[in-house]
């Protein structure tokens, strides 16, 4: 019979959240012996922070797809576009690989991340016992997706330069740009306030 791996806070160790040194409290002192920082045996209000976070998000992305998010004006009219409308017009005058790209990155990536977030969150409050590793990478995947978001506002820019002319064509930013990015930080901050480790404290418990 095998012998249940012994994880660091059955030891009494500590991960601080700033620096990530793991450590003993010592004396009853809470804090990091390196950074200084608190240390707490999991995130402060984790579930309830990365739900603030994740909530706003889901509200700015219902205005991120509908509204424009740039304005481009040139001497035969001005035209507003959406993200959805640039992924039309780039696949209609034959660019499918660009049109691809910003329909990957700035319509699916955001989605996938509020669902994940969501199915994770909705698990560690249910205390789900069911396929913890998938979920904990899971996680990871998310987080590390998070890190690369800002790839989102690049393609934004890039649809704004494929439609500017040289002098013939003025770009302004529209409305839709400034809920795009909100998106973007607010997903990155739920995926940084949420505690993984929440995942396994079920598992732990049982046994």
């Amino acid at each position: 019979m095998s012998t249940p791996p012994v994880t660091a806070a059955a030891l009494g160790l500590l991960s601080c959240h700033d620096c990530g040194l793991l450590s003993k409290p010592q004396d009853g002192h809470m804090a990091c012996p390196r950074c200084g920082a608190p240390l707490h045996p999991r995130k402060v209000n984790s579930v309830a922070r990365a739900w603030a976070f994740l909530i706003a998000a889901a509200v700015c992305y219902i205005p991120a797809n509908l509204l424009p998010v740039m304005q481009a004006g040139s001497m035969f009219g001005s035209q507003k576009d959406t993200i959805f409308s640039g992924v039309v017009y780039l696949w209609n005058s034959g660019s499918e690989p660009i049109a691809l790209l910003i329909l990957f990155a700035s319509i699916m990536v955001p989605l996938a991340k509020l669902i994940t977030l969501t199915y994770l969150l909705i698990s560690v409050q249910r205390r789900s016992l069911m396929r913890p590793l998938l979920r904990t990478k899971l996680y990871r995947l998310a987080e590390f997706i998070g890190r690369w978001s800002m790839i989102d506002i690049y393609v934004v820019a890039l649809l704004v330069t494929l439609v500017q002319f040289g002098g013939f064509a003025t770009i302004e930013p529209a409305p839709g740009a400034i809920a795009f990015g909100l998106v973007v930080i607010l997903t990155m901050i739920s995926a940084l306030s949420f505690d993984p480790r929440l995942i396994w404290d079920p598992i732990e418990d049982k046994a």
